[in-house]
């Protein structure tokens, strides 16, 4: 079957929205300025972040189906409005020195952008890159990992010449622009496209053709134990991440004598490993399988959470914590391929939405939990060995999806051979 689209830009065009709805992880360039405008407290300014993150939970859920109805190329055009309306009402909102309008704006109404716009081009790019749904779905979620890095500069320097508001204003029509152009070039594939040569290979025995466990629709998937099992890994895997994130200034200021400035520039530098890890594990779970990914997330997470308060070598330090952002950030670039395995692409960005409330939860839970052991202990280091805890939770239930795997692979056999022994 021909097809006129290209599908490195479909990658390409989901990349840019990712890292349009990316750039909620530079909110912090917005914390002083408001806090200077309007004295508000960092826990009131936080509050649009969290608020933010929570909509986007629950807007991917609950427009999942939208995304599967209507297709990528509205849903993203859906995500580019609501994202849009949002940044640039944000601006409205500065403006005006209403914090609750800000709520409003940047929390809720971009909340639902960037829910829609998450989840809008992957279960199509799974279908354009059925022989490295990995690398597919990684390309697009580093495009989220990395827009932290790429904001940043840009918001600073803005916020500077133009003033908050003004800011505000750029970014939500730039923002718009870029989502409106990718969206437009979104399209699904033709019922069985394949890509060139690649039913050669399968039939030559050079790769193996893509053996989805099931076909189910959204509602199905979230009547088993595998649903719930990949709910569970990805809310363990978040909420210890994002706790590690957002104490990892102080942890390393506490664990290798350096100072604010320093620890600053550290946690900056090696914030891009989130987004290298995204692209890295997805593509490597192409080669190993979904499920010994996660594994490996949750053997090298249970390690080193245990040990990392305990260490003071600066180069130690540094690699263990880049081996945590490669892992926070390969657990969400994998995930979407391991639902196709799971369920099939039928109604794969909805299923995707509903696991990414695991998202919206753990975002509350990990932060405030971290927050309550400093203030309870007087240091990081007791949260760290609970989460390491976590993970052996997390690895047990790695190997127990295994087993639903295994068990519903030897029952597609089972109910084969009947068939082929009635046919005969």
């Amino acid at each position: 079957m021909k097809t006129k689209k290209n599908r490195w830009l479909i990658a390409l065009s989901a990349v840019g929205i990712h890292i349009s709805i990316g750039s909620v992880y530079a909110w912090s360039n917005f914390t002083a300025p408001l806090k200077e405008m309007f004295g508000w407290s960092d826990s009131q300014v936080a509050m649009t972040f969290s608020i933010a993150i929570l909509f986007l939970g629950l807007s991917a859920a609950f427009l999942g189906h939208f995304v599967e109805k209507y297709g990528p190329r509205k849903a993203g055009l859906l995500a580019a409005i609501f994202f849009g309306v949002g940044i640039t009402g944000s601006g409205l909102a500065v403006a005006l020195e209403s914090r609750p309008l800000l709520y409003f704006f940047y929390g809720a109404i971009g909340g639902i952008g960037l829910g829609v716009g998450y989840i809008a081009p992957v279960s199509t790019l799974i279908k354009w890159f059925p022989d490295r749904r990995g690398l597919a779905t990684g390309l697009a979620i580093m495009g989220f990992g990395f827009a932290a890095a790429i904001s940043s500069p840009i918001m600073n320097m803005l916020i500077e010449a133009v003033g908050v508001a003004n800011t505000f204003y750029i970014l939500g029509l730039s923002y718009f622009v870029i989502m409106l152009l990718s969206s437009l070039y979104l399209e699904k594939p033709e019922e069985g496209w394949l890509p060139e040569g690649y039913q050669d290979k399968i039939n030559s025995g050079k790769a193996k053709p893509n053996m989805d466990l099931s076909q189910l629709m959204a509602n199905e998937a979230v009547k088993t134990k595998r649903f719930w099992y990949l709910w569970l890994m990805l809310f363990i895997n978040i909420t210890c991440g994002i706790a590690i994130l957002a104490v990892a200034k102080p942890l390393a200021m506490e664990s290798i004598g350096i100072d604010m400035a320093q620890a600053a520039a550290l946690v900056g530098a090696i914030g891009i490993f989130n987004g290298l890890g995204r692209i890295g594990w997805a593509s490597f779970s192409d080669i190993i399988g979904r499920p010994a990914t996660y594994t490996t997330f949750f053997i090298l997470q249970m390690v080193i959470f245990f040990v990392l308060p305990d260490v003071s070598i600066k180069w130690l330090f540094i690699g263990l914590l880049i081996v945590v952002y490669t892992c926070y950030g390969g657990g969400f670039s994998s995930i979407p391929a391991y639902i196709g395995d799971l369920f099939g692409t039928k109604q794969l960005g909805a299923i995707h939405g509903y696991i990414l409330t695991a998202w919206a939860a753990a975002g509350l839970v990990g932060p405030l939990f971290a927050a309550w052991i400093k203030d309870t202990t007087g240091s990081y280091s007791g949260s760290l060995t609970f989460f390491s805890g976590l993970f052996v939770a997390a690895f047990i239930i790695s190997l127990l999806i295994r087993l639903d795997i295994n068990k519903l692979k030897k029952s597609q056999i089972q109910n084969q051979t009947e068939l082929q022994n009635k046919v005969g």
